[in-house]
């Protein structure tokens, strides 16, 4: 009744209600967006090409990442990829390219020019990914009787043109669910992507389990017990801060009157995880290049290489991806976390961490402690990164199933529910409402 109740105190306010029917209004439209099949394709004959991706692997990844649109030659079949990929790049220039560290410092303005290179490098990615998207069609097995109209260069120029369209289209939808919306939009397409695949992977679970008599029902609540203890593990990941203490020194206020502001004490919050899911993107990008560099050569030592790389629930794979996550948290989380622009702008406030003297000793002991946190943390990343792996050999999940037992997608949908529920709670907090894990009564304020 509580939680029945916080949803009418949400639907009550007339902003936030808007807010909430445009999201959703804009994801049916993403959502519709992926069922568009290109032109000059027979989405009938593309069904043994869907397959292949419903067990899971790399194709599967790359599938959920879309929504299925990937494997259904849509309109939307890069997905708002290609966005993200332009926004990590356009990220990492930040650190050596003097023009973009300054237009970072020129606040409001500067982010909106950052925001437009990074679209120009999103339309630049699209024009290299989109034709070799559909160039490789038929090379993942798409039949040839598929393409309608055949495989001219005036399919591959209308299709590219689509494809770059469908990809721009898709980011323009991000950034109003931004503005417009709940927040996070580029985040919440992707997860409203991931878990448009959820249904069908849990429902060939069912199917795996009860009619190939392969546990029954017992092991699907098994698995569904282990899965929200996994889902907590992860928001205990996502949460977990280490909170470092300060002390503002005392102050005196001049106005009408003289009063002494006693020195407060406040706490610097270090997240476990600072880095988020961009050390398993990073790492799934760089497991991508052996195989594709692999299957250039056919030789022996190539092609057990490029088996090595193609299967992601195989041992050395995931040695190999545990060991480049941690690492990518370590590097991401140095250029992401600048501890010495947080001791200058202690040092500026008044503040200063007690025992520790302001400025560059308050710069080494936070670096120090970051980079303690950080090797719990990107172990505890790496492990839930890898355990799908664990659910396939260990468990005998079905892959499909598997790939939200960790790794980005469960990660992602984790970190996106979590913001976008802060979102909702602070515009209930601010009309005097309790957030979502409270009563919905109407909270009075004090004059």
């Amino acid at each position: 009744m509580k939680f029945i109740n916080t949803l009418k105190n949400v639907w009550k306010i007339e902003e936030l209600r808007n807010r909430l029917i445009l999201t959703l209004g804009l994801l049916l439209v993403y959502r519709f967006g992926a069922q568009v099949v290109l032109p000059g394709i027979d989405a009938d004959k593309l069904a043994s090409f869907a397959g292949k991706f419903a067990g899971g692997g790399i194709g599967g990844l790359l599938n959920a990442f879309t929504g299925g649109a990937f494997a259904k030659a849509s309109v939307f079949a890069l997905g708002i990829m290609p966005y993200i990929s332009a926004s990590i790049v356009v990220q990492l220039m930040q650190i050596a390219v003097p023009y973009l560290q300054k237009l970072q410092k020129e606040g409001e303005s500067g982010r909106k020019k950052i925001n437009q290179i990074t679209r120009w490098l999103t339309i630049g990615i699209c024009l290299f990914q989109a034709p070799s998207y559909l160039f490789g069609l038929s090379a993942m097995g798409v039949p040839a009787e598929a393409f309608v109209l055949g495989k001219t260069t005036m399919f591959y120029i209308s299709s590219t043109i689509i494809l770059v369209t469908g990809t721009i289209f898709a980011m323009w939808l991000g950034e109003k669910i931004t503005d417009k919306g709940v927040g996070n939009g580029i985040s919440i397409l992707i997860m409203v992507g991931i878990i448009a695949n959820l249904p069908q992977s849990f429902a060939q679970e069912i199917v795996s389990r009860i009619e190939a008599s392969n546990g029954g029902a017992i092991m699907i609540l098994i698995e569904i017990a282990l899965w929200f203890v996994i889902i907590l593990v992860s928001i205990m990941l996502v949460m977990a801060v280490r909170k470092i203490p300060v002390q503002y020194a005392r102050r005196t206020a001049s106005g009408a009157y003289e009063k002494n502001i006693f020195g407060a004490r406040q706490f610097i919050p270090l997240k476990l995880n600072a880095s988020g899911v961009m050390p398993i993107i990073f790492a799934q990008a760089i497991m991508f290049v052996p195989s594709a560099v692999a299957s250039l050569s056919e030789s022996d030592f190539a092609q057990s290489i490029q088996a090595t790389f193609s299967d992601m629930f195989g041992f050395w794979y995931n040695v190999v991806f545990a060991i480049l996550i941690i690492i990518f948290t370590y590097f991401y989380t140095a250029i992401t976390v600048p501890t010495n622009k947080m001791a200058d702008d202690l040092k500026r406030s008044g503040g200063f961490i007690p025992g520790i003297k302001p400025g560059t000793d308050t710069a080494e002991f936070l670096d120090k402690i970051m980079s303690q946190i950080t090797l719990p943390g990107s172990i505890f990343l790496a492990l839930i990164a890898i355990f799908p792996a664990f659910a396939v050999k260990l468990l005998g999940i079905q892959q499909g199933w598997a790939l939200f037992y960790g790794g980005t997608s469960l990660l992602i949908m984790v970190g996106v529910a979590i913001d976008t529920m802060q979102q909702i709670n602070s515009y209930l907090l601010n009309r005097h409402y309790d957030g979502l894990m409270k009563t919905g009564k109407n909270r009075k304020t004090i004059v």
